[in-house]
Formats: C-alpha cells, sequence, structure tokens
C-alpha cells in the first residue's frame, strides 16, 4: 500500500515514507471510527538500516474501495495541496459511501430493541 500511496502522490523518494505510513493509519483510524469495517489491517514497522530509517508495508488490506478512500485522505493531508477542499470532499463523499454500504459496517437494518 505504501508503494500505492507514493504513486498517487508523484513522489519516487523514500524520504516521505514515515509520514504516509502515518497518514494512511490515520485514514484508516478515521473510518473504523466512523463505524466502517475494514477487512485487513493496516500496519507499519520502522527498522533502523544504519542512519536512515526503514519503512516495511507489513498491510493486508486488499480492498480497492477502502485503500481509494485512505489513499484520498492521504492526499488531503499530505502537504499543503492547493485542491485541499475537494480532496477532503472527495474523501468525506467516499467515507460515507462506505459508512452506508452493509458489506463495510456491521449494520443490519434491523431495530435495536
Amino acid at each position: 500500500m505504501l508503494k500505492e500511496c507514493r504513486q498517487a502522490l508523484r513522489i519516487t523518494t523514500e524520504a516521505y515514507d514515515g509520514e504516509l505510513c502515518s497518514l494512511m493509519m490515520a485514514g484508516a483510524k478515521d473510518l473504523k471510527i466512523a463505524g466502517v469495517r475494514i477487512p485487513g489491517s493496516v500496519v507499519f514497522s520502522e527498522t533502523e538500516s544504519g542512519s536512515q530509517s526503514v519503512w516495511e508495508d507489513r498491510s493486508s488490506l486488499k480492498d480497492a474501495l477502502v485503500i481509494r478512500a485512505i489513499l484520498t485522505y492521504v492526499r488531503a493531508h499530505f502537504g499543503s495541496p492547493n485542491d485541499y477542499e475537494r480532496l477532503k470532499e472527495s474523501y468525506n463523499t467516499q467515507k460515507v459511501q462506505l459508512m452506508h454500504a452493509s458489506d463495510y459496517t456491521d449494520y443490519d437494518g434491523g431495530d435495536s430493541e
């Protein structure tokens, strides 16, 4: 998923991997807080190689819609994009769609009584 994130942002260096990993985990957490069940996990680990940090993507997330939402979250929050409002609105729309899709929530539509 880290590779896809770099591609989405048109980044060719690994220099921002720590920030990107943090943003991807924050996007996944935001979806979970909204009640979206994420099939798989978003996990990254940092190791030291000499004087450089190396990030390993150990994510098991494969769902295209959830990945797209997380990548949109990252694009909106990485740096200071000129189209922040558009990206934020796009992410919020994706999140709402996932929140209302029965495949992504535990809500069964029945009464709780």
